[in-house]
């Protein structure tokens, strides 16, 4: 039987090697194993490759997929926002800055003088005596002790003042006279404080006062008549409302010469004392009323 026209199937000199057709022409030779390994080989390369190059395609197509569905989500816009439609910067609320709580500003009151409570009547109210003036029964000034004797106390000014002093009292509303004398061996001073209503009274006073105008000595209490006849050592001076006087002599009727350096310190203390005793008196006040404040 014929399976079609154009002559057999089989060229003539003999039988077919089926491995010619796939290797070239026969002889018989052996395959060549090491080109089929190279073949092979590059088969899978080749097959790799795509199966990678395949691989990032489908990545690729899945986020794309991805995208498109959040921006979906989102309602659909798909055009992403540019810079230009951000808020104005004076949109964007900031966080307020941290500052201190502040105070209202504040000024201490200015400190009370203690002058003030002293130079009127009507300010100076604390109670005052000879012995609230003048405490304790000596007084040390520096080295010298001086013992304390008899005090006085008067409503009646006039009645203590010597030569034009009365005059002077009395006419400047003179309101009280203490008096008060301490004494050290032979040598004794009386200190007299005559009380005003107002500063420009007792200035007044001072400014008015001569050296034979002066107050009369306190005796007693061991301390005897001096400065009666003979002459003494006197001084004068104000502080606020107050006018105070020194009367400084011996005690044996001697006089009083500017070479009696004892006797002129004597008078000076006692000043220097009495001036302290209406300054506290003054600052007592002041910080009494501060305290109420």
């Amino acid at each position: 039987m014929s399976f079609g026209q154009g002559g057999s199937q089989w060229s003539p000199g003999g039988s077919r090697n089926p491995w010619d057709d796939q290797w070239g022409s026969g002889n018989n030779q052996t395959p060549d194993w090491a080109a089929l390994a190279e073949q092979s080989a590059s088969r899978h390369k080749r097959r790799r490759l795509l199966m990678i190059v395949g691989g990032a395609l489908a990545t690729v197509g899945i986020g794309v997929a991805v995208a498109v569905a959040v921006v979906n989500t989102d309602g659909g816009d798909t055009t992403a926002q540019q810079p230009g439609d951000l808020p104005a910067t004076a949109d964007i609320p900031s966080a307020s800055p941290k500052t201190d709580p502040s105070f209202a500003p504040t000024t201490a009151p200015p400190p009370l003088d203690p002058k003030d409570f002293i130079s009127s009547s009507g300010k100076d109210k604390a109670p005052i005596s000879p012995d609230i003036l003048f405490p304790g029964s000596q007084l040390t000034m520096g080295e010298n002790v001086y013992r304390k004797g008899p005090t006085a106390s008067t409503t009646d000014c006039a009645s203590v003042g010597q030569g034009a002093l009365d005059k002077l009292l009395t006419g400047n509303d003179c309101t009280r006279m203490m008096r008060v004398t301490y004494y050290r061996g032979k040598i004794a001073v009386t200190v007299g404080v005559a009380l005003f209503d107002t500063e420009a009274k007792a200035t007044k006073v001072k400014d008015g006062w001569d050296k034979k105008s002066t107050i009369t000595s306190l005796s007693g209490d061991g301390v005897p008549a001096f400065c009666r006849t003979t002459f003494c050592r006197t001084t004068a001076n104000s502080y606020g409302r107050y006018t105070y006087f020194t009367l400084a002599g011996f005690t044996d009727g001697k006089d009083v010469t500017e070479k009696d350096e004892s006797v002129f310190a004597a008078g000076d203390d006692l000043s220097e004392f009495t001036f302290r005793q209406i300054r506290r008196r003054g600052e007592a006040q002041a910080s009494a009323a501060a305290n109420e404040q």
